[in-house]
């Protein structure tokens, strides 16, 4: 029996063994295979579409990276852009548009705008860089007056030599004597025609104090000719003679100030104010010999004419002014006012023959109310163009506080015409024609002016 059980148990035992064997085989043993071949496909679709969606994003966050960047450059160069108009003021222009751009900003907003938009639209909005500086001086334009638009720079020294040639013809007829009856004259008829030509040199010196302000001192050389062509009155002759009388030299030296009052921009004006100073260190009417033999009546004893011309008025003279230029795409409009007020010189005697001196007194001559306009147009880059009108009214002439025999109130128009050529930026040529349209203005004026700067 005891053999039997030990059997019995090792058989128990085997099995035992045999089974954990079988288990731990099981457990070693691969997976069998998927019976459905369809799901593999399945997960191999998913795994390619989701590699797939991967590259997708990554393309699109660099082109995410790109956009922004060209909406910071876009920003940069609306900045720039706006900087730009401010500077030549076209920022104007766009408040006369303010219905246009108010009824623009409506339709944008209206539309429908991304998330990203508004942080784009406030780097706009935020200056970038630093915006160029704006030009406060005056627009440049062909000069065709005495006081120039455009002021020199700080620092800035410009020689301007200029060449001015002036002609002018007058006629006078006095009829001395009396009627008996209409159209019937007994007496005598002084008949005279005088032809003037002077021409003038000049050099001229403009420093720029600081970028508002310039100084000018100008040196005149001055040669006059006239011919005389009358008949002797009080001889009956019926023959015309001509007198001639002529001089030169130094003329009236003149310094002047200039200073520009605001900043102009378009559509709106500039303002120069100037102050000129006139010396009388040319030759003057009193110190030229006369053609009468003490003293000089009516022309009877001589013909009260100059030997020789005289060079400067001989009197000191200030003369205060403003100019104003008002640009005006394409056209910039300028012009002047000024009053120039002679000092009276007392103890003033005049020159007659032989070296004597026929004492006068003191005298005052007329001062001038002057307004001249005009306007000028850049045709290009270097040429421009400019026409204008200026008008002297002169006062009368006293002696010893009284009106001076045979003298009235004159009124000088002059037509003038100009153009300007820039070689470079250190040189310009300007021409200018002027044409008197009144009596007592010289018919024909020409202006060449050559500034130069350093």
């Amino acid at each position: 029996m005891k053999q039997k059980a030990c059997q019995a148990g090792r058989i128990v035992a085997c099995a035992g063994m045999i089974l954990l064997g079988g288990m731990v085989r099981a457990q070693d043993a691969p997976a069998p295979s998927d019976p459905d071949p369809l799901s593999a496909v399945i997960r191999k679709n998913l795994a390619e579409q989701a590699a797939r969606l991967d590259a997708m994003r990554s393309e699109l966050a660099r082109q995410d990276q790109q956009i922004a960047q060209l909406k910071r450059a876009l920003a940069a160069q609306e900045a720039d852009y706006r900087a730009l108009r401010h500077a030549v003021g076209a920022d104007v222009l766009d408040q006369q548009r303010a219905g246009n751009v108010a009824a623009a900003g409506r339709m944008a907003t209206a539309l429908p705008m991304p998330d990203d938009a508004a942080p784009v639209l406030q780097s706009q909005e935020r200056p970038v860089g630093k915006a160029p500086e704006r030009d406060q001086r005056p627009p440049e334009v062909a000069p065709i007056f005495d006081q120039p638009g455009v002021l020199t720079a700080r620092g800035k020294l410009v020689v301007e030599p200029s060449y001015q040639f002036a002609y002018s013809s007058n006629e006078r007829v006095a009829l001395i004597g009396y009627t008996v009856i209409p159209a019937v004259l007994i007496g005598l008829v002084d008949a005279r025609q005088v032809k003037t030509t002077t021409q003038t040199g000049a050099l001229a010196f403009r420093y720029g104090v600081n970028n508002r302000m310039e100084v000018e001192l100008r040196v005149p050389y001055v040669y006059g000719h006239t011919d005389t062509i009358s008949r002797e009155i009080f001889t009956g002759s019926a023959t015309d003679k001509v007198f001639t009388s002529h001089g030169h030299g130094i003329g009236d030296i003149e310094a002047t100030a200039r200073y520009q009052m605001n900043d102009g921009g378009a559509d709106r004006p500039y303002y120069i104010g100037w102050l000129r100073v006139k010396s009388r260190t040319g030759k003057d009417p009193f110190e030229v010999t006369t053609d009468c033999v003490s003293r000089c009546v009516q022309n009877t004893t001589g013909t009260g004419l100059p030997l020789e011309l005289p060079r400067g008025s001989g009197f000191y003279s200030v003369q205060p002014g403003l100019t104003w230029l008002f640009p005006s795409d394409p056209v910039v409009f300028f012009g002047n006012v000024s009053y120039l007020h002679n000092f009276p010189r007392s103890h003033v005697t005049r020159t007659v023959l032989a070296g004597g001196k026929e004492p006068l007194g003191t005298v005052k001559i007329g001062d001038i109310v002057d307004a001249s306009v005009g306007m000028g147009l850049a045709l290009n880059e270097k040429a421009s163009f400019s026409i204008g009108y200026d008008m002297s009214l002169v006062g009368l002439t006293r002696q010893n506080g009284q009106k001076v025999a045979g003298t009235a109130r004159s009124v000088l128009g002059t037509l003038l015409v100009g153009g300007s050529y820039r070689y470079d930026n250190k040189r310009t040529l300007n021409f200018t024609l002027g044409v008197g349209v009144t009596r007592d203005t010289p018919d024909a004026t020409v202006t060449v002016r050559v500034p130069m700067m350093y």
